[in-house]
């Protein structure tokens, strides 16, 4: 499913050029055709792609790869989706065009989060049972802040980074992001709202402009061949924070009618409403641990008519009350 796979583009072999890698050991090593890179439009499930992920990595051996990446790439060397956030006017719209876009590269959830004074990013993989490599984890981490300092050619460091993908290594990685890498459940970045709204100096509308239809087609491809329930988490994403919970809604943003949608739901056995509350539990997750958000604010994004309904609905969900879940957060940050 082209879902459930990563995107290979000519930026591959850029890239171990540039690492000074040899591309047919580093092929061999990993058990993929010398040719791979020679075809267009090629893609990887998601096995094979971390095989040639950590072929790569087995070469690097002078500095963290992750790092080591950041350290030879250039703007041009980037695929067309992520040359296209350098473009933004903004972090705040670049990380808006990434989150939108980033399934063309692999099959990763890209949220964005944004607080009063705060902009947060957070990656999840949707290809269980595979599990990306840890070093693979931290280049997505490093993206985002290498994204920023691209833009506005200033060192922008991030406020928070927190990752369950913890290197051996700490030194090189909190010296490239100027913060500390935290240990968490989740994979994020989070920005000063300061930083988000610095002008990039690359903006480039016109150059966006071309790009952005063919990144639309290749999207509608890649959401046919999705499965529904993806689709609809996908969506939910978005909508819960706007005040769209229900199906109706949902059915409309996918081309649909209510009734197909939960047909086909049922048919991949599961509900509407099942995933909706799996959304709802994930976003309060996430507001709880990446901003500063009140239990009452969080409570209005998710669509509770008021906070004790969100109150007993997190209680059923984790077992433990939203102040109580941040408390314990805070000092897992601190330990």
């Amino acid at each position: 499913m082209l879902g459930q796979s990563y995107a290979l583009d000519a930026t591959w072999r850029t890239l171990l050029k540039d690492l000074g890698l040899p591309t047919a050991d580093i092929l061999r090593r990993a058990g993929l055709p010398e040719d791979l890179f020679l075809r267009p439009n090629a893609r990887l499930p998601s096995p094979d792609y971390y095989r040639l992920w950590q072929a790569v990595e087995a070469h690097v051996t002078d500095t963290p790869m992750p790092i080591r990446i950041f350290d030879v790439i250039r703007a041009e060397a980037f695929s067309p989706l992520l040359f296209a956030a350098i473009c933004s006017p903004n972090l705040i719209m670049a990380l808006r065009r990434v989150a939108q876009y980033k399934p063309l590269i692999g099959p990763m959830a890209f949220t964005v989060t944004e607080g009063s004074d705060t902009i947060a990013v957070q990656f999840r993989w949707l290809d269980a049972p595979h599990v990306p490599p840890a070093s693979l984890v931290l280049m997505e981490l490093l993206f985002v802040v290498v994204l920023a300092r691209m833009g506005t050619r200033t060192r922008v460091n991030p406020l928070l980074v927190t990752t369950s993908a913890g290197p051996s290594d700490l030194v090189h990685y909190q010296d490239f992001l100027g913060t500390a890498l935290t240990p968490g459940n989740v994979h994020g970045v989070t920005f000063s709202m300061a930083d988000a709204t610095l002008p990039f100096l690359t903006e480039n509308d016109h150059l966006w402009a071309a790009f952005e239809p063919e990144l639309r087609l290749r999207l509608v491809d890649l959401e046919a061949s999705a499965t529904l329930t993806t689709r609809v988490r996908a969506v939910l994403n978005e909508a819960v924070p706007a005040g769209m919970l229900d199906m109706a809604s949902v059915a409309r943003r996918l081309g649909m009618s209510k009734r197909t949608l939960q047909r086909r739901m049922e048919q991949e056995g599961t509900s509407f409403q099942s995933v909706l509350t799996e959304t709802r539990e994930k976003l309060a997750r996430h507001y709880l641990r990446n901003t500063r958000l009140p239990a009452t604010e969080i409570s209005f994004l998710l669509g509770f008519e008021e906070p004790n309904s969100f109150y007993k609905a997190f209680r059923r969900w984790t077992g433990a009350t939203p102040d109580s879940l941040r408390r314990g957060e805070r000092q897992a940050g601190r330990a």
